[in-house]
């Protein structure tokens, strides 16, 4: 209670003060253009570890689907190797849910996206003006397959403005607005659809990163990344049904990331909105499941794959709803302790050189 009447007294005390000696509308401050930036924001001790360059880490920043799921952003996963982060795809929300985690946006070194589906890409633009605010020092690459010139030109267009008036604001000290862009990294010229194609696109130290082609049919360029490094190996799915392209490229891997479809629930959902005369609804929802991986087709991949963990987003529908049917039948096929439901804020450590693989949180499991 103290603090709080103290609180209120400040500010009566500076609105008095603002009354009386300043005039009614104070005039814009405007930094020096030329100013020297100004240094990072220091870490916290959860991304400083992160960060100590001892392990490959994947970071869930978004595990939902296009329907709602409160408390989910949609899809978007981060892969930390040493000192850098990888982001793969930046669904809306996805954002917001680095700055509760306080992930340091600078240390972002490119963005990968899977396909073009919005809720796999509608928070781009706000990775391209944090980052900026938070002092990213270099234009951002954005790797993608045919497509992705448009995606990265339609963003920066759509920021340039924005850009420029945070600029005109803050100055140089906070804003280095050269450095703003994001740049495309175009790979994938023979990625047809015959879903059997693989390229490495990107060599950075002791990450080596491959894209494969995988069978989201007819969204045609899709793909799923691998991320290898010091003995080390993460997949990203992305968007996908059952391939043996998917399989081949998944071979070996420490951990899995990939999506869930819950047929059975999807079906439910179906029946529901035909009963209330949602017709278009009903046909959304029988659409849906001819390209996506079931639950149970995913823990088959990964068995025959050899996966240690199997990490499960990009829930459909919500994985808060029904959960035993949702899931049913995979503890069958792998042990509980070698698959989890991923949630916004799951984090998955994998020391250099070693064949361990620890759990732990950067935000809270959803209840």
């Amino acid at each position: 209670m103290k603090t709080r009447t103290l609180l209120a007294a400040l500010l009566v005390s500076v609105a008095a003060a603002a009354c009386t000696t300043t005039p009614a509308v104070a005039p814009p401050v405007v930094r020096d253009p030329h100013a020297a930036p100004l240094g990072p924001i220091p870490m916290n001790a959860a991304m400083t570890e992160v960060f100590d360059g001892k392990a490959m880490r994947v970071i869930l920043c978004g595990t939902s689907s296009p329907l709602p799921d409160p408390g989910r952003a949609k899809a978007c996963t981060i892969v930390v190797a040493g000192e850098k982060a990888y982001v793969i795809d930046t669904g809306p929300e996805s954002w917001e849910q680095l700055q509760r985690m306080q992930f340091p946006g600078i240390r972002i070194a490119g963005i990968f996206i899977t396909h073009f589906h919005s809720d796999h890409i509608g928070d781009l633009g706000e990775f391209r003006m944090q980052t900026m605010v938070q002092g990213r020092s270099q234009t951002l690459p954005v790797y993608g397959a045919r497509g992705v010139d448009n995606l990265v030109m339609g963003f920066n267009l759509a920021y340039e403005e924005d850009a420029r008036l945070r600029f005109a604001h803050h100055g140089s000290s906070l804003i280095n607005l050269e450095a703003s862009p994001l740049v495309a990294r175009e790979f994938g010229k023979a990625f047809v659809g015959n879903l059997s194609e693989e390229e490495v696109i990107l060599r950075d130290g002791d990450l080596t990163v491959t894209a494969f082609e995988v069978d989201h049919d007819p969204i045609r360029p899709a793909v799923g990344y691998r991320f290898d490094w010091k003995g080390r190996s993460v997949v990203i799915s992305g968007d996908t049904a059952l391939s043996a392209n998917f399989t081949e490229n998944a071979k070996g891997a420490d951990v899995l990331v990939t999506e869930s479809l819950a047929g059975n629930l999807i079906a439910l959902g179906q029946q529901q909105l035909k009963a209330a005369g949602n017709e278009r609804g009903a046909q959304i929802m029988d659409d849906i499941p001819d390209y996506h991986i079931s639950p149970l087709e995913a823990a088959q991949t990964a068995s025959e794959a050899g996966v240690k963990l199997l990490v499960y987003t990009h829930h459909i529908p919500s994985a808060q709803v029904n959960l035993p049917p949702y899931f049913a039948g995979v503890a069958a096929i792998r042990p509980v302790d070698q698959w989890v439901i991923g949630w916004d804020g799951l984090r998955v450590d994998l020391p250099a050189n070693s064949s361990t693989v620890t759990q732990g949180e950067l935000l809270p499991k959803p209840n």
